[in-house]
């Protein structure tokens, strides 16, 4: 195998007409034949489509193997040991149970050379199910030859985000809201290696599924691939069934016709029901590492949830669901887009967050996806308009991009190329702060939104938030959201747009420690919150809080900077003396 070396910080860059994102990686360990091939790779996924990019990753993940590794494990040994079998392509380390190594050889016969000289562990109480997978154990043959002080640690990938007062202050530091919007995404996006470690999964699971259906596939869809997935979310899959051959055209080339005998049941639904029950029960018993499995066979869309221990992923596998995968595909394109939309996604969908706007449990409350369509819907509205319509990219839709799923006109362009907009020069503040005046005075009560128009449309139903699924038309993305939920959204809106039209808020501070700008507005709910293990009292206005909370913040502000002046005037005086 050619020498590996280290490559700190590679990034992966995606550039359209009018804007370049950068995408900076926490580290990726490359042979030295493949990082020679970096800035190529790199360069030719900028111009892939979404279907390009997951067949892509897909054949990355199907040869890639995933190794719990013991604690101290040399990598140089560790890589040396594993080169045997064939090139490793990349590779990198987490730590969830333990410290776990993923790694890509260029061959597919490298993963099967892997697996024909593997053994099956030993169970003197136990029996062991004889399931040859993808995943493994790395076990030292004599640990004493490695002295504890010339085990090198690895490095190992951060798959989380930072703590909320970090990423505060991490922002405070920032020279203005724009990179404050910025910083936050870099923080909170997905990195390539937990993108990799995703699709590794999903092929894993896959491996499982090909049992009884060669031909399938299985897809990640939603914040996995979406481009505004945050670290730490769930990986919804998709089990495609689509793609298996022999589907009869109905034209004869002969006197004579074979067809398989299957089984037939009443309706599509029922037969997503009975194979996700087959395949839950499949990944329950045989999946490594897999726990916690639910069938959630009755639900609008019939699922499987379990745990994949080795990855830390909650996991979602559902069937007949090609919609949602378009609905990725479009959410992708918009991410891609313009380089402004993703920072305010994520800045927005955080603050949400931080608020108890949103929550990862289910309820009454906004969800993410919800926040993701208001989002897209606010940018455009702005004049000139920042994104383009549905209905837009429907009409330069080529041939190839026509689609209909289950009657529903899933259309539009996949080409990045042919999206050109009139020329908006607004910058993240200013957008910031208009999202906020937006809602704050948006007319809920009696408007839709529609992300296909653009435009408000006449709500159909009673429902407080009414917000159009973009394909499937006739539905409520937020049926869920009560009265209560959607106010306590706009108040807050209102209030935070007050907060970012002060100068003690919306300017850097003196003081470094400082929260300011986004900062700021991330931290209002944390001192609201502190009183909640005291007695109850009755709640001020909104503006009354927030003003309280501005004149603290002036008051620290005014306090940090005489602090300074203090130290800085003694250390002057010391030199001079």
């Amino acid at each position: 195998m050619a020498a590996s070396m280290r490559v700190v910080g590679l990034s992966l860059s995606r550039t359209s007409n009018s804007f370049k994102t950068v995408y900076v990686s926490q580290r990726c360990y490359l042979s030295a034949e493949a990082a020679t091939k970096v800035p190529h790779e790199n360069t030719a996924r900028q111009m892939q489509t979404f279907a390009s990019l997951q067949t892509e990753r897909q054949e990355e993940a199907s040869r890639t193997v995933l190794i719990n590794c013991p604690k101290g494990v040399n990598e140089k040994k560790f890589i040396k040991y594993l080169s045997r079998y064939g090139t490793v392509k990349k590779y990198f380390f987490y730590e969830t149970y333990g410290p776990h190594a993923v790694v890509e050889f260029s061959e597919l016969e490298s993963v099967m050379s892997l697996q024909a000289e593997s053994t099956i562990a030993a169970s003197e109480h136990e029996c062991v199910v004889p399931f040859k997978s993808r995943l493994f154990s790395l076990k030292l043959s004599n640990p004493r030859e490695q002295p504890a002080a010339s085990r090198p640690l690895v490095h190992i990938s951060r798959q989380s985000t930072i703590p909320i007062n970090e990423l505060v202050e991490k922002l405070s530091l920032s020279g203005s809201i724009d990179q404050q919007l910025n910083t936050l995404t870099e923080e909170y996006q997905l990195t390539e290696e937990n993108i990799r470690l995703r699709f590794l999964v999903c092929s894993l699971v896959k491996d499982i599924t090909s049992a009884y259906f060669p031909e399938c596939s299985v897809k990640p869809f939603g914040s996995s691939v979406n481009s505004f997935g945050k670290l730490g979310c769930d990986l919804d899959m998709f089990l495609d069934l689509d793609g298996i051959s022999g589907k009869n055209t109905g034209k004869a080339s002969s006197p004579f016709a074979i067809e398989f005998q299957m089984k037939r049941v009443p309706s599509k639904r029922i037969a997503t029901q009975n194979i996700l029950s087959v395949i839950g029960e499949c990944i329950e018993q045989f999946g490594p590492g897999c726990v916690g499995v639910q069938k959630i066979l009755n639900a609008r869309c019939p699922l499987v949830r379990f745990s994949h221990q080795p990855s830390g992923f909650q996991c979602d596998l559902t069937a007949n669901n090609r919609i949602a995968i378009k609905t990725s595909e479009l959410l992708y394109i918009y991410g891609n887009l313009d380089a402004r939309v993703r920072p305010l996604v994520f800045s927005i969908r955080c603050w949400a967050h931080i608020h108890g706007i949103t929550s990862r449990i289910p309820g009454a409350w906004i969800t993410n996806f919800s926040l993701t369509m208001m989002v897209l819907f606010f940018l455009q509205k702005r004049n000139p308009p920042i994104i383009p319509t549905l209905d837009q990219l429907k009409n330069i839709a080529g041939a190839e991009d026509k689609c209909t799923i289950e009657g529903h006109d899933c259309t539009f362009s996949s080409d990045l190329s042919k999206m050109k907009l009139a020329q908006n020069t607004e910058m993240l503040d200013n957008l910031l702060l208009e999202f906020f005046t937006f809602y704050g005075n948006f007319a809920f009560s009696k408007a839709s939104i529609n992300i296909r128009k653009g435009k408000e449309q006449n709500k159909p139903e009673s429902s407080p938030l009414h917000i159009q699924n973009p394909f499937e038309q006739e539905l409520n993305i937020s049926k869920n959201v009560n009265q209560s939920q959607l106010e306590r959204f706009v108040n807050l809106a209102r209030d935070s747009a007050w907060m970012l039209q002060q100068d003690t808020v919306c300017s850097p501070s003196r003081s470094e420690s400082h929260p300011w700008g986004l900062a700021a507005l991330l931290i209002s709910s944390a001192l609201q919150s502190g009183s909640k293990g005291k007695r109850r009292k009755r709640r001020e206005p909104a503006s009354e809080r927030i003003k309280f909370l501005l004149e603290s913040l002036k008051t620290k502000q005014t306090n940090n900077s005489d602090l300074n002046l203090s130290h800085s005037n003694g250390k002057n005086s010391a030199t001079e003396s």
